[in-house]
């Protein structure tokens, strides 16, 4: 997959894309479908199929109070979107300028003078252009001025309702992560690098790996059972999002209790996939009770993944 930064990175004459356009955050089941269509698309026509996508989040640049968390980092984005098969990415920096351009002048004067197109798919409730008024009648009779058609494709529906990123956020901010990988067709999950925690768990025979996430979308507060991969391995896992409430911590951290492991794995990088949610956090009287209860999270973790024929370590 081809990354441009920018239109001005694309190379001149570069002939015509099946392209679209849109933010594709979470890279969602109704995402794939329209990036699988412009893949075949492109393949029957011998073209180059296109993503054009914007960073960072429009909202943040015109309604920063509004900025969502993203679903994924830009690392994630990128790997989920090679996995589809499209053969370019652009990635155009949204900035006041662009924010400033209704749906016409976006297109004649950003994306026109740079591109050319063969066929562009979106999905049947896109928006562009200042204030969203841009949407897929405008897009066809802009298609018809620069000669190339305009596919709307179905939306992926999910429990009687249209995948939407919004609506992935909504679920796993409500700790329903069967539900956003359900909408995503993966689990949920966090990236981030293992940091030195204070070592309770060790002391409460169930020790922890401890997840940085700045700045990540996270999953409501409780323990999950987790697929994890950690240097190339694959463990299962529970996972304790909370603030720690026994000893009043206050701050919310991410630490997994790797089943099968028991070394240390600072400054390593972790992938842990949200496959379920076990229980709610919860307030114990003191360490004892705590350390009972996780050891029944982790007898509940190891039936789980018996079950799954998940192959542990």
């Amino acid at each position: 997959m081809n990354i441009w930064n920018g239109l001005q990175e694309l190379p001149e004459d570069d002939g015509r894309f099946v392209a679209t356009i849109g933010n594709y955050d979470g890279v969602h089941l109704g995402h794939q479908a329209i990036l699988k269509r412009i893949v075949e698309r492109a393949r029957q026509k011998d073209l180059r199929s296109l993503l054009i996508t914007f960073d960072p989040h429009p909202l943040s640049v015109v309604a920063p109070e509004r900025q969502p968390s993203l679903i994924q980092t830009r690392g994630q984005k990128l790997d989920s979107l090679r996995a589809t098969g499209i053969s370019d990415l652009c990635i155009i920096p949204f900035d006041r300028g662009i924010a400033v351009q209704d749906g016409r002048s976006f297109f004649r004067e950003t994306l026109a003078p740079n591109l050319q197109f063969s066929e562009i798919h979106v999905g049947d409730n896109f928006r562009f252009g200042r204030g969203r008024k841009g949407d897929v009648p405008l897009l066809r009779e802009l298609g018809e001025s620069f000669e190339f058609e305009v596919h709307d494709v179905d939306p992926i529906v999910v429990d009687d309702l249209p995948v939407s990123s919004s609506r992935i956020r909504e679920a796993i901010a409500n700790g329903d992560v069967d539900k956003a990988a359900r909408m995503l067709g993966r689990p949920f999950e966090l990236v981030g690098e293992i940091v030195r925690g204070e070592g309770r768990g060790r002391k409460l025979d169930c020790p922890t790996a401890n997840l940085m996430t700045s700045g990540s979308l996270l999953p409501a507060t409780g323990v999950y059972i987790t697929e994890c991969l950690v240097t190339a391995t694959r463990y299962g896992g529970m996972t304790n999002v909370g603030t720690r409430p026994t000893f009043d911590d206050g701050a919310i951290s991410v630490e997994t209790h790797l089943l099968g492991y028991d070394g240390e794995l600072y400054g390593q990088e972790m992938t842990v996939r949200f496959l379920t949610h076990l229980r709610e956090e919860a307030r114990f009287d003191g360490p004892e009770s705590l350390a009972d209860q996780l050891a029944r999270d982790r007898a509940a973790s190891l039936a789980y993944f018996e079950n799954a024929a998940f192959p542990i370590g």
